[in-house]
């Protein structure tokens, strides 16, 4: 193809004429060899404006481009392509309709398995087929599932906007009735995971006794799983009951009772006092769902193992077609062995990587020298300015106390919560903790599983955890639902036996530690053990001359004898 040929098929179309070309018009006056126009003496120039005439005006070659597009244009296209993008979800179905039934399956496969990567949903392999997630709770409303529209109003007048990781697989799941084995971070919507679908398979009252049991570590825990129970059954009537003393009368919990609960959130020993007598003190015949929340807790190695207890307790549920469901934000092995033994056709998955640390907590290790620095450390921390709430980890109620009477009079809204503590103040001060009244909060492993306060900023762990998992879950009370949080552990040279493990949690949850600490020997499976089942010794918390103790404590000594002679001399007289 040469030049012309070129030419030719680039001007396709294109017509050119002396007429409408100035160039060929002055090669064609050259041709004529007309004698040029005598300059005249002065010209003047004059700029003429005249109107824009679009029809004039030749049609532009790219209509589309936007370098010709005026601005009102642009407008309008951009306002047109929102309105396709309106119309997606519409396309979208009328996509699936026309493809067919295998590529339909195909393309749903991938598509759950696609949000399952972005929610970081780790599904394993098991006996049965896996529900597929729910991306909202209006879903739930529809096919298969017809789910009430007032317990969707429910979930959204509790401020549940859209469902997290662990709810998006586990509502689906227990709705189907399927055995369930959950792990997920701290603060991600267990609760609420296992209680709407309860809500939903129990649809309304009756008078047969207890129909889904909840079985919680500690009685905080129970009591605040029911206030979101109740939450959730509003305007549904369920109600829900928990057992706050072993030796209520019989009548209570039998059939031939007045009170009549649907749903049960207790501690296992409390439960199992009133299974294990002969006549049983509680009917659990009906028990359509069993849910264990914080499973690892209760599974750890105690005087009273909570193994016999679960069998106890699934021995007092006689109905064959229960469902059992574990819930925890760690796993552990002695858990997996029971479900595996017990469960052998559950549904096992995991949100995020196992027991780990949430990336929404700011991590920091401190090293303070030895148990006197920690106290030192502490005050600085305070006269440096802390955000309130903050809750303060110690090993022992002993120690909690030390520290609530050194703190007590440094100007602080300080409180302490341990074992020894009446229920009544227990409640008491984790009620004025909610509210404000109580900047800090001392306490021990007891308020460490699943406890929801809303807002914790900054948590301490005076002592050292003992163990990864506990370090696991007591960072969890803060950074919680998507709340940003921080938390500071102090050490001392004694405390190597787990720093290398939780230096490792700490570098995997996105936060820095010194490379001295990754590089420590790990720790025997014995000394970790031993750890576990014994707290190391501590010297006391205090700054007082252990003489001026030993003054306090006999003085305080002679005055409770003084009262106690006054009390049985008040006696004598009556």
């Amino acid at each position: 193809m040469d030049t012309s040929d070129l030419f030719r098929k680039l001007t396709c179309g294109v017509k050119f004429s002396a007429k409408n070309n100035a160039f060929l018009k002055r090669k064609h006056n050259a041709d004529k060899r007309e004698p040029p126009a005598k300059p005249a003496a002065e010209v003047k120039l004059e700029i003429k404006h005249e109107d824009d005439d679009s029809e004039n005006e030749a049609a532009p070659i790219f209509p589309h481009s936007p370098l010709l597009l005026s601005e009102e244009e642009i407008k309008d296209e951009i306002k047109s392509e929102e309105e396709d993008d309106g119309d997606g979800d519409q396309n979208q179905q009328k996509r699936l309709r026309l493809m067919s039934p295998e590529k339909r399956k195909r393309y749903e496969a991938f598509r759950v398995k696609q949000l399952r990567n972005v929610q970081q949903i780790k599904v394993k392999k098991g006996a049965i087929a896996v529900p597929d997630p729910v991306e909202g709770f209006q879903q739930l409303a529809g096919e298969p599932y017809n789910v009430s529209n007032q317990l969707i109003k429910n979930v959204s007048e509790c401020g549940y906007r859209a469902p997290t990781p662990v709810q998006m697989q586990a509502i689906p799941v227990l709705l189907e009735g399927h055995p369930l084995h959950a792990c997920a971070p701290t603060g991600s919507g267990k609760t609420a995971a296992f209680l709407i679908p309860i809500i939903h398979h129990l649809k309304k009252p009756m008078k047969c006794g207890f129909r889904a049991l909840i079985v919680c570590p500690t009685r905080e825990l129970a009591k605040q799983t029911q206030r979101e129970a109740l939450r959730l059954c509003e305007e549904i009537n369920l109600r829900t009951h928990v057992i706050t003393k072993v030796d209520e009368n019989s009548t209570d919990y039998g059939l031939e009772s007045r009170k009549h609960y649907d749903i049960l959130v207790t501690t296992p020993n409390r439960v199992c006092f009133l299974a294990g007598h002969d006549p049983p003190l509680i009917d659990l015949s009906n028990i359509q769902f069993v849910v264990v929340d914080e499973a690892d807790k209760l599974f750890e190695e105690s005087r009273n193992s909570f193994r016999e207890q679960l069998d106890t307790i699934m021995a007092a549920c006689t109905n064959p077609c229960k469902v059992v469901a574990f819930f925890s934000a760690t796993v552990t092995k002695e858990v997996s062995a029971w479900a595996r033994d017990h469960m052998p056709t559950r549904v096992r998955f995991s949100v995020g990587a196992v027991n780990t640390a949430t990336d929404l907590v700011d991590q920091e290790l401190l090293f303070v020298g030895n148990e006197s620095g920690k106290l030192l450390a502490f005050r600085e921390a305070v006269h440096k300015g802390l955000t309130p709430p903050v809750l303060v980890f110690v090993q022992s109620k002993d120690r909690a106390q030390q520290l609530f009477t050194e703190l007590l009079y440094d100007g602080l809204n300080v409180d302490v919560i341990h074992a020894d503590r009446s229920q009544r103040e227990r409640d008491n001060v984790v009620r004025s903790f909610r509210e404000g009244k109580i900047w800090i909060l001392i306490c021990t492993e007891l308020m460490s599983r699943g406890i929801d306060f809303k807002g914790v900023n900054l948590v301490v762990n005076y002592d050292f955890p003992p163990s990864t998992i506990s370090y696991v879950h007591r960072i969890g009370r803060t950074g919680r639902a998507g709340r940003r949080g921080r938390a500071v552990t102090y050490f001392t040279k004694d405390d190597t036996t787990n720093l290398r493990g939780i230096a490792q949690l700490i570098r995997k949850s996105g936060g820095t530690v010194p490379e001295y600490m990754l590089k420590l020997k790990q720790s025997s499976k014995k000394d970790r053990k031993k750890l576990l089942q014994k707290a190391p010794k501590r010297a006391a918390i205090r700054t007082l001359p252990a003489f001026e103790m030993q003054e306090r404590a006999r003085k305080k000594k002679l005055i409770a004898q003084s009262k106690a002679k006054q009390e049985g001399k008040s006696k004598n007289k009556q």
